[in-house]
């Protein structure tokens, strides 16, 4: 086995809902011990600071500097900074003892098609204020070689399912879904599946002044409106074969804009469980289980109607030992890890890559 180092993994997602910081031991191959994790959710004025980044980034053909974006990149270290800072202070852990810091930052803006992927936060400022090794832009390598640049978690999910009967599916449901199939001889194939809790979160909090719907509770009340859950559904995309990626912004809401709250909120988390089963068509081979991950998996009447569309029980990360709401920023650890390795961590069947290409931009501690 390869030396093994303490690692800590960030995570911000397209949710905007918050920061995950975990703290795992990994030789960046099979051995993985989770040691620490917590979540620091933003304050609303950081969610909409983050919003309108979002919303200018997409305007534009290619990164550029904007004084806006720039203020949200600000606001991204400095939060993630204290993230860590935490983190290292609930596990005991000095700054000194730990290996690398995989920083992935704030996607404002995701084209692989035009050739770039933006993910806000300074890696160098990160390095220098906390004294840890960062390695940050984690996806551009991928798409500076043509590929989708997500998802990447791949790799850790193959790490996490050691020893389990294959092959075997891992739905990740954040502001994006994405799954990863790992094949009976640990062959990957991943792709995005849809917007997984994008719309719903961004429908609650238009018609309901809230983040998110808890537990499935109101969309548990609506009905489906069939008539615009089929027109949604009819997009080419949909039956695209992998690799394939999306930025949270490629679906939008507007199709129920006329419906109830509730209504509303049962169509769009349909919609989540549907596409789910279609990408699950496009696999090599059925799974034997389909193992749930991120913040979706809270709602229940998701993971319900997830059961219903798929054919398979869906099953919370947790019934395997691992915490679901730690595994992306886990997974940046570990990739943090390869990448200080000169390990892959993108792969022609996860992202449509050339070749398996390693990844990320190391700043060193000063």
């Amino acid at each position: 086995m390869s030396k093994t180092v303490l690692a800590v993994g960030l995570m911000s997602g397209t949710s905007l809902d918050g920061i995950d910081a975990a703290l795992i031991e990994t030789d960046g191959e099979g051995f993985v011990r989770p040691v620490a994790f917590r979540g620091e959710r933003y304050s609303d004025s950081a969610r909409a600071t983050l919003k309108a980044a979002t919303e200018l980034a997409l305007a534009f053909e290619s990164p550029r500097a904007n004084p806006d974006i720039l203020a949200a990149e600000e606001l991204v270290t400095r939060s993630h900074i204290l993230a860590v800072r935490k983190l290292l202070i609930d596990a005991h852990v000095s700054p000194a003892d730990v290996a690398v810091i995989g920083f992935h930052g704030q996607t404002i803006a995701h084209r692989p098609d035009r050739g770039w992927t933006w993910q806000i936060g300074d890696g160098a400022s990160m390095a220098a204020a906390l004294g840890i090794p960062v390695i940050n832009d984690l996806r551009a390598a991928d798409v500076a070689a043509g590929g989708q640049g997500a998802p990447l978690l791949p790799v850790y999910h193959r790490a996490l399912m050691a020893g389990q009967e294959l092959p075997i599916a891992i739905l990740n449901l954040g502001g994006v879904g994405n799954l990863t199939w790992i094949g009976r001889d640990g062959e990957l194939v991943a792709f995005d599946t849809g917007p997984a809790n994008g719309l719903i979160d961004d429908w609650m909090l238009a018609k309901a002044g809230q983040p998110f719907d808890q537990g499935g509770a109101l969309a548990a009340t609506g009905r489906v409106d069939e008539a615009i859950l089929k027109a949604m559904l009819d997009n080419p995309w949909f039956d695209q074969p992998p690799p394939k990626s999306l930025d949270r912004s490629d679906f939008t809401m507007e199709p129920v804009r006329g419906l109830s709250p509730a209504d509303g909120a049962t169509t769009l988390t349909a919609f989540t469980a549907i596409t789910v089963s279609y990408g699950l068509k496009l696999l090599p081979e059925p799974p034997k289980r389909l193992i749930v991950a991120g913040g979706g998996r809270h709602n229940a009447t998701l993971m319900t109607m997830l059961g219903e569309a798929c054919g398979v029980v869906p099953e919370p990360i947790e019934t395997y030992g691992w915490n679901g709401d730690a595994t992306e920023a886990e997974g940046f650890a570990y990739m943090a890890v390869r990448s200080l390795n000169g390990k892959p961590i993108s792969f022609p069947g996860t992202t449509g890559a050339p070749e398996p290409l390693t990844g990320g931009v190391l700043h060193k501690a000063a």
